[in-house]
């Protein structure tokens, strides 16, 4: 069986084609049109230049294939509004539904992310049942995946898709080559994290997300979404595994929801004004001070979810960054 797979060398992408692979499936990489891919450039792939925004690149990277998996998007929250993260996360997300249904794919499996559904504590963590609430941030990354997310369910209402949809929650592991979770981890280890906020998030390996969608191909109802995470940890909590894994220094400052704040205001404008990504935006500044826990009762039930220990995907993640020169 052949599978596309859309951002193949993204942390998560890496780790799909990977677990694909192990499972004998052959597999299409449609990534960037001339961008190195040192993360999948030495597996026995079949790698197809293309771009989200060319319509006649994704139908002859989806001509032939059995199965899609369309993990490609921006993740970007800075700028907050980019009229680029709507036409690749929506419009690309269209072009791939499209393609699908012309060439009759047996399934498309499409990331989302669990930030499509409300959050909630942790004795109650949110669930797929529950609704979207992220607007209230102003990120077009937020909105533009659930917006997504929506094309593909109404492609299965309306026009016969076979589709799943995956939601992960805050992934770790290797391969992550930008870097981007694993900057989390390259920060406190280096010791360039004032200080935590009050709120946390769930975590998950990212190899049981790479897992999750595999089995999807095959497991799992149409139409359905399943939220595929791990731990549900405060920062604190989280920046304490880290430190203990790696046997640095722990970051002990508590940061108020003040104080927070205005670091990710003042950040913010300084990287408008100077033209750089700030680590920490106002939005970010937002979110570390809230609560997102959810549940994946549902993906282990319904998908046989793994769950991988997050001190163990933290040890993976730091060896892989070790490996390859991130850490001086």
């Amino acid at each position: 069986m052949k599978v596309l797979v859309t951002g193949p060398d993204g942390v998560l992408g890496s780790n799909i084609v990977r677990e694909l692979l192990s499972q004998n499936y052959q597999v299409v990489a449609m990534a960037e049109d001339g961008k190195a891919s040192p993360t999948i450039d030495s597996l026995p792939i079949t790698k197809v230049g293309g771009n989200l925004l060319n319509t006649d690149d994704i139908d002859r990277a989806v001509r032939g294939v059995d199965y899609v998996i369309h993990c490609a998007a921006i993740t970007s929250m800075f700028p907050a509004r980019s009229e680029v993260i709507n036409n690749v996360n929506i419009g690309g997300t269209q072009s791939v539904i499209d393609a699908c249904i012309i060439h009759k794919v047996k399934r498309l499996i499409y990331i989302g992310t669990a930030n499509s559904f409300a959050s909630g504590t942790k004795e109650n963590p949110g669930t797929e049942q529950n609704g979207y609430d992220g607007a209230k941030y102003g990120l077009d990354y937020m909105d533009s995946k659930y917006e997504a997310q929506l094309l593909v369910q109404q492609a299965v209402e309306e026009r016969g898709l076979n589709a799943v949809v995956i939601n992960p929650t805050f992934m770790i592991g290797p391969y992550d080559s930008k870097p981007s979770s694993g900057q989390m981890i390259l920060s406190v280890f280096n010791g360039k994290v004032p200080g935590y906020g009050d709120g946390g998030k769930n975590f998950v390996a990212v190899k049981d997300v790479a897992l999750a969608a595999t089995r999807s191909l095959t497991r799992g109802e149409k139409g359905n979404c399943y939220i595929v995470g791990n731990e549900n940890l405060t920062y604190k909590e989280a920046f304490d595994k880290i430190s203990q894994t790696l046997n640095c220094k722990k970051i002990s400052r508590r940061l108020s929801p003040w104080a927070m704040n205005l670091f990710g205001n003042i950040n913010s404008r300084l990287g408008t004004i100077l033209g750089y990504t700030p680590g920490v935006t106002k939005q970010l500044a937002r979110l570390a001070s809230e609560g997102h826990y959810y549940s994946a009762d549902k993906a282990q039930k319904e998908l046989d979810l793994t769950l991988t220990p997050i001190n163990s995907a933290i040890a993976e993640c730091f060896e892989w960054f070790k490996v390859n020169g991130y850490v001086k």
